[in-house]
């Protein structure tokens, strides 16, 4: 046995991972990649339960009524802030309800099209999309999701096009409704589709990070062809019910710390457009507020709600 591996305080009780999106995603997708190595370093089954629905809201508000008993954690991404950022008339904030545990990975969002769309490029893209303003069907994750906030994030920083967004109850319907050629882009986590386009099934246009992914290093950024400057890059972490008590969240958070620092791992998140971070509870708070303040910002600009 590993030196390394944290035992679980109740090793005969399955870890319970809620991930607020359907299967196929992005936030999915990485689940799939620590499910193993985490499950290994707790030495506990770990069973992850896509509840998808409401731009995140529904398998979040399921998580927030789970047992503070350290057997389930919710993985959200950045969508979560920018739920909190857009709430819902009458509907309590969620935030509240949990305590920040490890900020685990960073990627881009991505832009993608279909191979009969006629759109080769970032800039036909944006030229497309002020040629016609509204007339693009662009898919995302859901409105007021972060794929919707970050795409008028950069249209903002492209010169203010605009587009069509068709929400979506998660990335796997956007991407199959894609590759059908049903829309005309998407906005998802690079990760959801990246297996797609390396396949040609979909074409990457464009990244939202400073720099280019490790594993796709002929996608460009939009800073580099759109929008000098333009960086937006998406998260995911790790919260836990309130009330988890703080040795079982230091647990978890030192044995996803090991998983993220497990070369093989890291390996396998840049094949997908991850980047490992693993920053800690505190830190993972100061970076969602600041990521609310973003979101809440475009979209009162762009006249966004979360019954828009």
């Amino acid at each position: 046995m590993s030196p390394f591996v944290v035992r679980a305080q109740d090793a005969g009780r399955p870890l319970r991972i809620i991930v607020p999106w359907p299967a196929g995603g992005g936030v999915d997708t990485f689940a799939r990649v620590i499910q193993a190595p985490l499950s290994a370093q707790l030495g506990q089954t770990i069973l992850i339960d896509n509840i998808g629905g409401g731009s995140g809201r529904v398998g979040t508000q399921t998580a927030s009524r789970a047992q503070p008993d350290g057997n389930t954690v919710l993985l959200a991404n950045d969508t979560l802030a920018a739920t909190e950022a857009l709430p819902i008339p009458g509907t309590a904030s969620v935030r509240s309800a949990f305590t920040p545990v490890t900020l685990a990975a960073s990627a881009p969002q991505g832009v993608f099209t279909h191979p009969r769309s006629g759109l080769k490029t970032l800039a036909d893209y944006v030229a497309a999309a002020k040629a016609r303003p509204g007339a693009l069907n662009v898919g995302i994750p859901g409105i007021a999701s972060s794929q919707h906030l970050t795409s008028e994030l950069l249209l903002r920083a492209a010169g203010n096009a605009t587009v069509a967004h068709v929400p979506y109850r998660g990335g796997g319907p956007l991407i199959q409704d894609l590759i059908a050629g049903n829309i005309d882009a998407g906005v998802v986590t690079f990760a959801a589709a990246a297996q797609q386009a390396a396949a040609g099934q979909l074409i990457a246009l464009g990244v939202t990070t400073a720099a280019r992914a490790v594993a796709f290093p002929t996608v460009p950024t939009a800073a580099e062809t759109v929008a000098p400057g333009f960086v937006q890059t998406t998260w995911m972490g790790v919260l836990a019910p309130k009330g988890t008590p703080d040795t079982t969240r230091a647990r978890f958070h030192t044995a996803l710390l090991a998983v993220l620092k497990d070369p093989a791992v890291i390996n396998r998140l840049q094949t997908l457009g991850f980047d490992a971070v693993g920053l800690d509870g505190p830190d993972f708070a100061k970076l969602f507020e600041q990521t609310i303040t973003t979101f809440a910002g475009i979209a009162a600009e762009r006249g966004i709600n979360a019954e828009s």
